[in-house]
């Protein structure tokens, strides 16, 4: 099985989730947002799998400093252009699988899809 874990080295979250890949023998490529951000096309298709609300991240620093305007009416393309615009706004980790994607570390969710 492919994975691919989509996220930013330095996150807690990333890290608590790429030492359970490891303790559960998975292997894994990590993808760096900041160097390798990912485009509008990605982002939708991760929107279309998990969900646009899922997917932007409204709890982080990156959020909070974002003026009023960009944070009312939201919309799917307005989140997908703000997440293009500042990947930190993406929710962290998103890992692809062969059968699809999570969002978020969750342990027992993970453990479902992967083992």
């Amino acid at each position: 099985m492919t994975i691919t874990i989509n996220g930013i080295p330095n996150c807690d979250t990333v890290k608590k989730a790429r030492k359970w890949l490891e303790a559960q023998g998975l292997d894994h490529t990590f993808r760096d947002f900041k160097k390798d951000a990912p485009g509008a096309d990605e982002i939708g298709g991760w929107a279309d799998a998990a969900g646009w609300e899922v997917l932007l991240n409204t709890r982080g620093t990156t959020f909070r400093k974002l003026d009023d305007a960009d944070k009312a009416d939201m919309t799917r393309a307005k989140a997908i252009a703000l997440m293009v615009q500042h990947p930190s706004l993406i929710k962290r980790p998103v890992l692809e699988h062969a059968d699809g994607i999570l969002v978020g570390f969750k342990e027992d969710q993970w453990k479902d899809e992967l083992c």
